[in-house]
């Protein structure tokens, strides 16, 4: 090139010239640059690239970029977030130093530790649930107990108000004279038994008939299931399962109480089946006769067991509780009788001037009885006179200087309490259920008042809770035909015992 341009002339080459030498200045800068880089690469100098100026822009942009989300980050995310996050990431670490850090025996312990914490809690738990029962069983032993010493007495005749007439529920359905009853021990229902020979279980609380098993005429015995004589007594089992009857044909009959349906038939009286008693807690039965004799069995075996003798005339009544024993009322051998089955010994007492007809144990340790010479006599089997009687207790009958009392066909006692009542077979304008209080160690008999009811009161029962009393009622007497009241209706009456409101003396002393 330079050749080129030397060989012109004048103005005209030298401005070429010029041109051809900025053009090969220019040039040459450029292959220069261009054989520095490879230089530096290859002596290994740290010395940084110049950058084009795109790169260079977007290197500020990405540095504002990195820097936003951070002031981002400081501005949007609350004070409680950072808190979790913060400790949420402290526990990761910690848990990732524990879980890198934990042998396997010291798991073991940590998990052993654990374990034992939660029996413990279980346990503490359960202590104060067994604490609680625990006190509600020791109070319940401690009533058996007193029970079976016949120290417990609820003190409930102070606060008992006599029924209105309004109040009392007469159920009927029978068409001879109520001979006896029984009430179960939830209060749920009633069965009845009559002279036609019919057995009706009954729903307190309607009323109503749920199952009736009717009576067979005589003659009948072979084709009919049931009785076909006058039925004297009836027994339920504690539990509510058996039902015991017995008749005049010296027959025990056993039916399942829900269902009334008919087990086993037991013979073996020579005499009219007059008193029959489950003892409690068991399905052993004690039955009494007119044979004189008492016997017992066992109705889950189906089988007898034993005899007792020693009464000298028809026994008529027979009751008994918890303990391994019985009561009876022998008629008109003025005996009563405690009878220990265990030790096969009897203890007797006397008192009453007339025939005996009926007796109830209150506890384990006193009953009641009343007889044909009117009078009601409270007893403690460990004195063999009584405690206290009352005469003529539901007054007198017939003409001046021929007045008769008014016999005590039926006595009733509210278990473990103070309350007990009578049940008179007097005239129809006069019969009546009197309820009585005892005195302080059962010492006294006190009146608290009585409740009309037309006719022969043969049975009378309180409730377990002491809700009501029930009277089985008939048109005669349920041992015979002496005489017949007319008016009177066969029928059951449920008497209400209403209590005092609490604090009313109080309210009254106040006015």
């Amino acid at each position: 090139m330079l050749t080129c341009c030397s060989g012109s002339r004048g103005v005209d080459s030298i401005y070429s010239y010029t041109r051809c030498l900025s053009r090969f200045t220019m040039s040459s800068s450029f292959f220069i640059k261009k054989k520095e880089n490879p230089k530096l690469v290859k002596k290994g100098k740290s010395r940084e690239l110049p950058k084009r100026k795109g790169d260079g822009d977007s290197g500020a942009k990405s540095k504002v970029r990195a820097k936003k989300p951070n002031s981002k980050y400081n501005e949007e995310i609350s004070s409680d977030s950072e808190t979790e996050s913060y400790v949420g990431s402290k526990k990761r670490q910690s848990n990732e130093e524990n879980e890198y850090e934990e042998t396997p025996q010291e798991k073991k312990l940590r998990l052993a530790k654990l374990y034992l914490a939660q029996l413990k809690e279980e346990e503490e738990k359960k202590a104060e649930e067994d604490s609680f029962e625990t006190d509600l069983i020791a109070g319940r032993l401690q009533e058996e107990v007193l029970e079976q010493k016949g120290k417990l007495q609820r003190l409930i005749a102070k606060d008992l108000m006599p029924p209105d007439a309004s109040e009392i529920r007469v159920l009927r359905g029978h068409k001879l004279p109520i001979t006896c009853l029984v009430i179960t021990s939830d209060d749920k229902y009633i069965f009845s038994a009559a002279k036609d020979c019919s057995i009706i279980k009954w729903d307190v609380e309607s009323g109503k008939k749920l199952h009736t098993i009717p009576g067979g005429r005589k003659g009948t015995e072979d084709r009919h299931v049931g009785h076909t004589a006058h039925i004297l007594c009836v027994a339920v089992s504690s539990d509510g399962k058996y039902l015991a009857t017995g008749d005049m044909n010296n027959l025990i009959m056993i039916w399942e109480a829900e269902t009334c349906k008919h087990l086993h038939k037991f013979t073996g009286h020579k005499g009219p089946v007059s008193g029959l008693s489950f003892r409690k807690g068991t399905h052993d039965l004690y039955s009494a006769s007119h044979d004189r004799s008492v016997k017992v069995w066992n109705v889950d075996e189906n089988a007898y067991v034993e005899t007792l003798f020693g009464h000298q005339d028809a026994i008529t009544g027979l009751d008994s509780l918890s303990r391994e024993c019985c009561v009876t009322a022998g008629g008109r051998d003025r005996s009563v009788r405690v009878w220990k089955i265990a030790e096969e010994s009897q203890l007797v007492f006397h008192g009453h001037e007339g025939s005996i007809d009926c007796i109830q144990l209150i506890n384990e340790e006193h009953m009641i009885t009343g007889a044909d010479d009117g009078s009601v006599s409270l007893w403690s089997v460990n004195k063999k006179k009584p405690l206290s009687t009352v005469k003529q207790a539901h007054g007198c009958h017939g003409d001046a200087g021929l007045e008769q009392p008014h016999w005590v066909a039926s006595v009733a006692a509210l278990q473990n309490s103070d309350t007990v009542a009578s049940g008179a077979s007097g005239c129809s304008h006069n019969s009546q259920v009197q309820v009585w209080k005892c005195g302080q160690n059962y010492r006294r008999l006190e009146p608290l008042f009585s409740v009309p009811v037309p006719g022969f009161v043969n049975s009378l029962k309180f409730s377990s809770s002491g809700q009501f009393l029930v009277a089985g009622v008939g048109q005669e007497h349920r041992l015979g035909r002496w005489w017949r009241i007319k008016e009177a209706k066969n029928g059951i009456c449920v008497i209400p015992l209403k209590r005092k409101p609490p604090n009313s003396e109080e309210a009254k002393m106040t006015e």
